[in-house]
């Protein structure tokens, strides 16, 4: 039960692009006289959105496209002493529970949404500062899954609080501590894809599948997608030279993992030599990936500009005989490839330590 009392409908905080192309299915599923009366904030903090503030205004989807100016814990170097780890679980809860309140308080002057102004609000990823903000607050909202089944391969919200889970649920729901993906207080529910993938399945989770929203955009409305994320559409088919089309090319969608820059290099050049077989590859870097593919790999076609996969689904005549990546849950939902390959997280132990990858055994 929403408990806003508000001035404005509805409001998306969104952190990736992934985040503003799921927000634009779900604006596009609405009735039509409940469109363009959303907000949609871009967060600064981990993206670098380019001109899609512009385009989104453009696009007439919004009543308002906002830039918010989120801050981490860390930007403020007095609350270093409260992000310490102690082996004393008293110790460390009485640091936290601190922290829960300092860290907001610092990030207030940044914040210049007035979010008490809307009746719903949606929030990808709510372990970002924006999470503990409006719990702080004591602003009710709806989570959004970050990814396309993300919770499947890294459930934040146990990975992040192993040790003593069930107290520290405890003291979130009361709001003394804040947990993400509706474990807060004022966390009305959280919406996920695919409860099915789930290992730990929690009462607020509310599958709200994706693809389906995608099937029931109109043509205008795919149009309209594709020019939000790839205004220059056209010319990136003409850049790729329609080698796409031609049924002998293969995808990679990088990630920004592992941490080694040499080691994302290494797992390209390994990945080309051993699914390529004859194909022409063209590589999709993740927006967070800054690896320089396009130097490194000039026999290759390296995918400009940054944009969710998905929107490929909107370019006619777009083919790949393969696609691959290591854990892309997007690669489910391409439609252009012959065959989809996820190579799965095992796949890193050959690159790096398991334990910085493998979330769910450290769970």
């Amino acid at each position: 039960m929403q408990k806003n009392k508000t001035k404005y409908d509805r409001i998306y905080v969104c952190h990736t692009f992934y985040n503003v192309y799921v927000t634009l299915l779900k604006e596009c599923n609405r009735p039509e006289e409940e469109q363009g009366r959303a907000d949609i904030a871009l967060s600064k903090m981990s993206t670098d959105f380019g001109n899609l503030k512009e385009q989104l205004e453009a696009c007439g989807m919004f009543r308002k496209v906002h830039i918010l100016d989120e801050r981490k814990a860390s930007d403020f170097p007095e609350l270093a002493k409260y992000q310490k780890s102690h082996n004393n679980v008293v110790w460390h809860m009485v640091n936290r529970i601190i922290l829960t309140k300092k860290h907001p308080q610092k990030m207030e002057p940044y914040i210049t949404i007035d979010f008490k102004q809307y009746r719903d609000i949606y929030v990808y990823c709510d372990w970002d500062p924006i999470g503990w903000y409006l719990s702080y607050k004591h602003i009710y909202y709806h989570a959004m899954e970050d990814g396309l089944d993300c919770l499947k391969y890294l459930d934040g919200a146990r990975y992040e609080n192993r040790g003593h889970f069930g107290l520290k649920a405890f003291l979130a729901k009361r709001n003394i501590i804040f947990i993400q993906n509706g474990y807060g207080k004022y966390c009305l529910d959280m919406e996920v894809n695919d409860r099915s993938v789930l290992k730990y399945d929690y009462e607020k989770y509310v599958e709200v599948p994706r693809k389906p929203l995608e099937l029931a955009l109109s043509d205008s409305q795919r149009k309209m997608i594709l020019k939000v994320f790839m205004p220059d559409a056209g010319q990136f088919m003409e850049e790729l030279g329609n080698k796409a089309k031609d049924g002998n090319c293969m995808l990679f969608l990088s990630q920004p993992h592992p941490r080694s820059l040499e080691a994302r290099i290494q797992i390209c050049k390994d990945i080309i030599r051993d699914y390529a077989k004859g194909c022409h590859v063209v590589i999709k870097p993740h927006p967070r990936d800054t690896v320089d593919y396009e130097t490194l790999f000039p026999e290759c076609t390296v995918i400009k500009g940054k944009f969710p996969i998905e929107v490929l689904n909107f370019i006619e005549g777009t083919h790949f005989k393969l696609a691959i990546s290591i854990v892309t849950t997007a690669l489910d939902t391409i439609d252009f490839a012959d065959e989809k390959i996820n190579l799965g997280q095992s796949f890193w132990d050959a690159y790096e330590d398991p334990e910085l990858h493998n979330y769910n055994a450290a769970i």
